[in-house]
C-alpha cells in the first residue's frame, strides 16, 4: 500500500495509484492488479483470491483522513486481509500513520525492507558512528528550518560546512553588512550560539569566503563575484564563489564520512548552480578516490545531485525529506519504533 499527494475531500482521480500499478508490473514484468480501494470486502475479496506470486497494490491510503489521523478502527480495517507487515518507506516513517505506523498493532511480524534498512544503516549509523574525521554539509535558505539539525550534527561532526541563504544570517550575526540578502533576524543571536558553541567544542566551521551576488532573484539578473565581507547594498548573495569551492575542497579532503543536507545557492538557476555543483562534484570525487562514505540526506540535495550527474558516485542518496531531516537531528521516527526489529 502507499500514498500519492494530498488529496482534501476522498478520492480523486488525479491522486489514483493506477500509474504506479502500472509502472510496478513494468519492473517486476507481471501484471500488478490495482485493488479499488484500501479497505473493504472488495479488497478482501481480492487478497483472497491471490495466488503464490500475485500482486496487488491497494488504492491511495489517503483517500481516507483516517489515514493520516491513524484512526484505530480504520488501521482495523487496513490490516484485516493480511498477516504480516513490511514497511520499506523511508520517506513516510517519521509520520505515526495508518499505514506506518497503526497497523504494526495488528500484523506481527512487523519488520522493515531493505531500503528501509539501508537508510537507517547509512544515515543513523554515520551519524552515531561514523568513521572520523566526520563533516557535515548544511545548506538551504533558512537557519530557523536547519538549526535543530546544526545543532545535533555538529556535536557529533568535527567540521561544518555551511552554505545557502542560511549564510547570510551567521554572516550578519558576524557583523558583516550583507545587502538584500535572506537574512532572518530572528536568528542572529541564534548563529552567534551556534559559532561559540562550536569554538567550545573546538568544531571548525567554514562559510563562504566569496559570493555571487546578484541585483535581483531571476535567472536572467546581472551578477558579479564579491568578498563575503564586501556585498554592495541592494545585490543579494545567491551562491558561493570559486574561491569558496577550493576552500571547501581543501577542508574536506582528510573527511572519512560527509554528510549534505541542503544546496549552496540557488541551483535551479543556472547562473547560481556552480556552488552547488561544485561542492556535489567534490563529494563524488571523495567517494570514488579515497573511498569516503558520502550521503545525501534528501529533498534539494538530492535534486542537486541528479542534475549534476554525480549522483550514481555517492555512497547514498536518501529517499527521505523530512524523515531524513527528523533522523539526523536525532528524533525517534514513529515508523521505525513500531516495527519488531528495529534495533
Amino acid at each position: 500500500c502507499s500514498h500519492l499527494g494530498r488529496p482534501k475531500d476522498g478520492p480523486e482521480d488525479k491522486f489514483s495509484l493506477g500509474p504506479c500499478a502500472e509502472r510496478m508490473g513494468e519492473l517486476l514484468g507481471q501484471d500488478v492488479k490495482l485493488a479499488p480501494d484500501c479497505i473493504g470486502e472488495e479488497v478482501a475479496a481480492l487478497v483472497n483470491d491471490a495466488k503464490e506470486g500475485d500482486v496487488i497494490m491497494l488504492e491511495n491510503t489517503r483517500f481516507y483522513k483516517e489515514e493520516t489521523k491513524n484512526e484505530p478502527e480504520f488501521v482495523e480495517k487496513l490490516a484485516a486481509p493480511f498477516d504480516l507487515f513490511v514497511n520499506d518507506a523511508f520517506g513516510t516513517a517519521h509520520r505515526a500513520h495508518a499505514s506506518t505506523e497503526g497497523v504494526t498493532k495488528f500484523l506481527s511480524p512487523a519488520v522493515s525492507g531493505y531500503l528501509l534498512a539501508k537508510e537507517l544503516e547509512y544515515l543513523d549509523g554515520a551519524i552515531q558512528s561514523g568513521e572520523k574525521p566526520m563533516a557535515a554539509i548544511v545548506g538551504g535558505s533558512k537557519v530557523s528550518s536547519k538549526i535543530t539539525v546544526l545543532e545535533a550534527l555538529l556535536d557529533k561532526c568535527d567540521k561544518i560546512i555551511i552554505g545557502g541563504g542560511m549564510v547570510f544570517t551567521f554572516l550578519k550575526a558576524k557583523g558583516l553588512d550583507v545587502g538584500t540578502s535572506l537574512v532572518e533576524d530572528d536568528f542572529v543571536d541564534t548563529a552567534k550560539e551556534v559559532m561559540e558553541k562550536a569554538e567550545k567544542l573546538g568544531k571548525e566551521i567554514l562559510l563562504p569566503s566569496d559570493i555571487i551576488v546578484a541585483d535581483a532573484f531571476a535567472p536572467d539578473a546581472n551578477t558579479q563575484t564579491v568578498s563575503a565581507d564586501a556585498i554592495p547594498d541592494g545585490w543579494m548573495g545567491l551562491d558561493n564563489g570559486p574561491e569558496t569551492t577550493k576552500e571547501q575542497k581543501e577542508f574536506l579532503t582528510d573527511c572519512k564520512t560527509i554528510i549534505m543536507n541542503g544546496p549552496m545557492g540557488v541551483f535551479e538557476f543556472e547562473a547560481f548552480n556552480k556552488g552547488t555543483f561544485g561542492i556535489v562534484d567534490i563529494l563524488a570525487d571523495l567517494t570514488k578516490e579515497k573511498g569516503a562514505v558520502t550521503i545525501i540526506g534528501g529533498g534539494d540535495s538530492v535534486a542537486a545531485c541528479e542534475q549534476s550527474g554525480r549522483a550514481k558516485d555517492m555512497s547514498h542518496i536518501s529517499t527521505g525529506g523530512g524523515a531524513s531531516l527528523e533522523l539526523m537531528e536525532g528524533k525517534v521516527l514513529p515508523g521505525v519504533a513500531a516495527l519488531a526489529d528495529k534495533k
